[in-house]
């Protein structure tokens, strides 16, 4: 005779995720501690959408890696302009794009541009460690990148007019992503073949989910090269090119490095 399966309860569940699941009730409303609970991620959520930028370390950082980082801004030169219009999120100012058509030799391979998005925390805390996990990956490929810019105020199609500048054929755009009530530091880094202005979310690849408790470093960035390598071959990003990597990532990968 088949023994039925044991039942699930939802604290069993609640282990498995960090979705608030099972919080009870008192009365009508929520327990206390969910709420305040709640209201705590809330904040801290509104919190990392205005806090600073480290663009200087973002710069230091990856001159430590050997890369001549260039710091551009976009149309939005207020915090408050960047939230309420997105479209100025998308547009360099005049003065980084003067500075780029300066430093552009119209010859690029690979680019990378570190924006600060929704989440300035979430850059400032894994974008130069994901880079320094980027770059022995790519050199398996003898792939280099060839660009690097730090961006404030960025939406993740300034990168499409970077990547034109430059006329690069590979962008990646590692920027802090919408904060969310369990994750407000987590990082994405979008891939888009042949940027240029106009380009849709259709056309790119997206790696997202990178953060403490989510993505590691090393997974992440297994990940992005070989969305790079593949992208590169093919000629193509977005909806055409699916994310097979998980069928040739090792093992080791897969455990998390902080």
């Amino acid at each position: 005779m088949k023994m039925p399966a044991p039942s699930r309860s939802l604290m069993d569940l609640r282990e498995l995720t960090p979705a608030r699941v099972g919080l009870g009730r008192a009365g009508a409303s929520l327990p206390t501690e969910a709420l305040l609970d709640f209201t705590l991620a809330h904040a801290r959520a509104r919190d990392a959408v205005h806090a600073p930028f480290d663009l200087p370390g973002m710069i230091a950082g990856l001159n430590d890696l050997g890369l001549e980082a260039l710091n551009v801004c976009s149309r939005a030169s207020e915090r408050t302009d960047y939230l309420r219009r997105p479209d100025l999120g998308r547009m360099l100012d005049q003065p980084s794009r003067h500075l780029l058509l300066s430093h552009s030799t119209g010859v690029c391979r690979l680019a990378v541009v570190i924006g600060d998005g929704l989440s300035p925390p979430a850059v400032n805390a894994h974008a130069i460690q994901l880079v320094r996990s980027l770059i022995p990956r790519l050199a398996v490929d003898r792939i280099e990148i060839d660009c690097a810019v730090v961006a404030r105020a960025a939406r993740v199609g300034l990168g499409d007019e970077i990547g034109e500048i430059f006329g690069a054929r590979m962008m990646v755009m590692l920027i802090g992503e919408r904060p969310g009530l369990s994750t407000p530091d987590s990082l994405g880094a979008y891939l888009t073949y042949a940027p240029k202005v106009g380009r849709t979310d259709a056309e790119r690849n997206c790696v997202s989910n990178i953060h403490g408790a989510g993505l590691g470093y090393d997974e992440a960035a297994f990940k992005i090269a070989w969305l790079i390598r593949e992208g590169l071959a093919r000629e193509l990003t977005g909806l055409a090119l699916k994310d097979q990597s998980g069928e040739q990532m090792p093992l080791a990968v897969t455990t998390r490095s902080s």
